[in-house]
């Protein structure tokens, strides 16, 4: 089989990133987790006070973005890839609520945008790399062998969120977090910069009633395909 590049977006809390790591580790491909940068950047933010009333000091960011780094580095004892902002490992911080409901604002950001797409085009070289995010299939892989659009209803997408994050131990709303994922989609519906839209030739899973097991091997069968 030939390398591809596989290119998975869609709205937010679709399982996304779960189909990706399961396919990037069945087929021994490199992982990317796009929306983990925006998250990281946004962590950032709020760390130093950047964010008030939903508006951003985008100055201070843009000064500061140059030295912010995110690497992902592979947790062998979890069996999966850890986010790091900057040498400090921020994965279970960035995947909050608080920082759900202010990821939209900062990755609407033209600038910095800009900065994360050149860090994912970097993997281009390479081939043989499963992305997700919101503008893989359009923006930052054009050219994607297999593209993947998922969607589910926001009701769905908020229960899973609410399962994830009360598992972790967080005392959260449904209510609220319904009304950030309607928040966030419209968001990244309607932002300037790169909004998320589905490629003409990008495939449409609608996973609303699917388990896992059976998305995986809807994906793989589809990545066989392409790859052959």
């Amino acid at each position: 089989m030939k390398k591809i590049i596989v290119a998975i977006d869609g709205y937010s809390s679709c399982g996304k990133s779960t189909m990706a790591k399961d396919l990037a580790k069945s087929v021994g491909y490199a992982y990317v987790d796009t929306g983990a940068m925006y998250r990281s950047v946004t962590l950032y933010c709020l760390r130093n006070n950047w964010i008030t009333n939903g508006v951003v000091d985008e100055e201070k960011l843009k000064e500061a973005l140059p030295s912010i780094r995110i690497d992902f580095k592979y947790n062998q004892e979890k069996k999966a890839n850890e986010t790091y902002l900057n040498g400090e490992n921020v994965e279970d911080e960035i995947r909050s609520l608080t920082v759900s409901n202010s990821v939209s604002v900062v990755s609407s950001i033209g600038f910095v945008r800009k900065a994360m797409v050149a860090l994912q085009q970097a993997y281009r070289e390479t081939r043989g790399v499963v992305m997700d995010g919101r503008d893989i299939g359009t923006v930052v892989y054009p050219d994607a062998e297999l593209k993947v659009f998922l969607t589910a209803s926001p009701e769905i997408r908020a229960q899973r969120r609410y399962d994830e994050l009360t598992a972790k131990g967080e005392k959260v709303s449904f209510d609220e977090i319904l009304e950030n994922v309607k928040q966030r989609d419209y968001m990244d519906q309607n932002r300037a910069e790169s909004p998320l839209r589905q490629a003409e030739d990008a495939i449409v899973l609608d996973n609303s009633h699917m388990t896992i097991a059976e998305q995986k091997a809807w994906l793989l069968e589809r990545f066989e395909e392409r790859a052959k």
